[in-house]
């Protein structure tokens, strides 16, 4: 049983965590409103860009196990400062750099910072199982409060200045993070055993891990800055990135609300519901009601983040929840790195309504298909 002290200390471990992947943030988040709307000034073209804004997620995919291993192996501290770091070098490199090599070069090293970072505030607030909802869900609510701000300050500035003048500003707060990094744990931990080869076909929450990504971190972002083009009255990047903003708004607010929640009641029951719910307003959102459907996305998407590292950690416990978080994320990446490929090539030809409608429906199937029981 934890004492009081351990508690107190996992919480401050897991805050500073969340800091440093908020501050790291803002570049990526950024960049998936103002590359779409703004490829030209980036070099690139449209599908182009929508295979930018998946290569971080793609890489991640081969690259998760040996973040995993070299995390347990150095500890939070040296891995969030390195990764910090790379934040900050990409946000100089978006705001210099043009051209669908270069930009790629920067997306690749950045999907493996993030990789290391998401594991470490997983990982943190996950170490002790008392209060592990509760710190996940206040853990995602520090994590949004850079891309909150980032994302109407790079419209703003997009209209003002040109799209690629703030992320000067985004790589100065990556370095803030660096300091904060400093003050993390540097203990290693138990080196992540590989699962079983019975093991490694996916389960229901590694399909659900995968649609999650695929539409809301793929589909509806890429939607919302494609159709915001036509769809959005005054200024589209304006509009679009205030939206985008409110989704991080949504997590600060409604995050913690869903970590206690899902310490009260059944976190497998809520993820059913919330993702039911979600799924009706993609569906919407597809056929033509953008704001209302948007907003209630980003609401109920911000009620569903902590819970799945809540049943992650509840289902593998001991030493094997770091390598059953990364498999999580790797899912996740899996769905949202092909998600903005499959709306750059989809949105142009195919209705809208076909696409979401699709989506809302997967979506909702592989939420229910989480009630049936776990075996281990």
């Amino acid at each position: 049983m934890p004492t009081p002290d351990t508690l107190l200390l996992t919480d401050q471990h897991s805050r500073r965590a969340a800091w440093v992947l908020g501050l790291s943030l803002p570049g990526d988040t950024a960049l998936y409103l103002l590359l779409p709307m703004f490829a030209p000034a980036f070099g690139v073209s449209l599908p182009e860009a929508g295979m930018l804004l998946a290569a971080n997620r793609l890489v991640r995919i081969a690259g998760y196990g040996a973040v995993a291993r070299s995390y347990a192996r150095h500890g939070e501290r040296r891995t969030c400062t390195l990764a910090a770091l790379a934040a900050a070098v990409c946000a100089l490199g978006y705001a210099t750099l043009t051209g669908f090599i270069a930009l790629l070069c920067l997306r690749l090293v950045w999907g493996l910072a993030f990789a290391a970072l998401n594991l470490a505030t997983q990982a943190l607030a996950t170490a002790e199982p008392a209060g592990a909802a509760r710190r996940a869900g206040r853990s995602r609510a520090v994590t949004a409060l850079g891309p909150m701000l980032a994302l109407p300050l790079g419209g703003v500035c997009a209209l003002w200045a040109g799209p690629k003048i703030i992320f000067f500003l985004f790589a100065m707060a990556a370095l803030v993070a660096v300091a904060v990094a400093r003050q993390l744990p540097d203990a290693p931990h138990a080196e992540p055993q590989p699962e079983k080869k019975s093991s490694k076909l996916p389960g229901s929450l590694d399909r659900f891990s995968f649609v999650e990504g695929l539409v809301l971190d793929g589909l509806f972002i890429i939607g919302l800055s494609y159709l915001g083009r036509d769809l959005l009255p005054g200024q589209p990047v304006l509009v679009a990135g205030l939206l985008l903003s409110v989704r991080y708004l949504a997590e600060i607010v409604l995050a913690s609300s869903g970590g206690h929640l899902a310490d009260k009641h059944d976190p497998t029951v809520l993820l059913v519901v919330f993702a039911v719910l979600t799924s009706i307003a993609i569906a919407g959102f597809g056929f033509g009601w953008l704001w209302s459907c948007a907003l209630a996305i980003v609401i109920l998407r911000a009620l569903l983040l902590p819970l799945l590292p809540t049943l992650v950690a509840l289902r593998t416990p001991g030493p094997g929840r770091i390598q059953a978080l990364a498999t999580r994320s790797v899912w996740r990446d899996m769905g949202a790195g092909g998600g903005p490929v499959l709306a750059g090539l989809l949105l142009p030809v195919v209705p809208a309504a076909w696409i979401y409608g699709g989506a809302a429906l997967l979506l909702a199937t592989t939420a229910m298909d989480c009630l049936k029981p776990h075996k281990r």
